[in-house]
């Protein structure tokens, strides 16, 4: 699991500060998690193939997480895109692109699908048979949610020695590597657990956009391997969070300490501070493993 912060910043795109995107590859799937302005130039500078990102999670309709989203998709019609798009946002991301689409004359060249939400409860956007995708309920100006990204169980890990050792034929280690126990011709049954080993730990990553403290997003995201949560401001301006429905450093890592996750990764910063070093500071006074997204930063899994 490999997440590259593309932008990690809020309210306007400055030098060197862009506005929040990301991008989550899992299971051989490369995500797309919100699009503020300037993440194109952003997924050119870190190298990211255009071509093999066909879904795009949009959290909620502020600007700063969305005005990308149009010359995105203008560019993969540039480009002669075949490929289907699926798009995942709150209710009225369909008309706002497809309003710009029409007003430029714009043609799409391939597929655009939108699966809009405007549900205060937990929903299921997407699943496949190595990960599912689903909404974490949050609370900001306009209607915002989050995304929960979570991979299956996989496999069992083959004991190769044990198998070998009981004469098993190669063309049932698939099986037994999906749980299933083996009988052998005089029908004796082997338990699965004397031919394999656990399985690699299926990891998750929760993206917390924009929102105030919300105590009640924990047992969604009890344990996952990371958790991305805004840090708008720091304890100083705590006054501010109810205001502008933001969180401090500090909340965010009391959620990443609640819910046991991994790592906590901060981010959506002020422009009104100059040293990020500080929120890191603060949030490990609550939860050590703190750290900060910064634009350009890769974290693997």
């Amino acid at each position: 699991m490999k997440l590259t912060i593309l932008g990690c910043h809020s309210a306007t795109p400055r030098d060197n500060a862009r506005p929040t995107a990301q991008v989550l590859e899992m299971k051989g799937h490369l995500f797309l998690i919100d699009c503020g302005e300037g993440t194109q130039m952003a997924l050119r500078k870190n190298k990211v193939k255009f071509s093999r990102i066909k879904h795009i999670f949009i959290s909620h309709l502020h600007g700063d997480h969305v005005y990308g989203l149009i010359g995105l998709i203008s560019t993969f019609c540039l480009l002669g895109r075949e490929s289907a798009l699926h798009v995942y946002g709150p209710k009225g991301i369909k008309e706002l692109i497809l309003l710009q689409l029409k007003l430029a004359g714009v043609y799409t060249s391939f597929d655009l699908r939108f699966r809009e939400s405007a549900e205060q409860n937990v929903q299921l956007l997407y699943e496949d048979e190595k990960l599912t995708v689903e909404t974490i309920p949050l609370e900001h100006r306009i209607f915002t949610h989050g995304f929960l990204f979570r991979e299956k169980p996989g496999d069992r890990h083959l004991d190769i020695v044990a198998c070998e050792e009981y004469g098993i034929d190669h063309a049932y280690y698939r099986k037994i590597k999906q749980g299933h126990d083996f009988a052998l011709e005089n029908g004796e049954v082997i338990p699965n657990e004397e031919l394999t080993t656990d399985g690699d730990p299926a990891k998750s990553y929760a993206f917390c956009s924009d929102t105030v403290y919300k105590e009640d997003i924990v047992p969604q995201i009890k344990g996952v391997t990371a958790l991305y949560h805004e840090s708008t401001f720091l304890s100083s301006h705590e006054h501010l969070c109810e205001k502008t429905k933001h969180s401090t450093a500090a909340q965010a890592a009391t959620i990443a300490q609640k819910a046991g996750v991994g790592t906590l990764i901060l981010g959506h910063y002020s422009s009104r501070y100059g040293d990020y070093e500080l929120f890191k500071e603060e949030a490990q006074t609550v939860f050590k493993d703190s750290e900060l997204a910064l634009d350009g930063r890769v974290f693997e899994f």
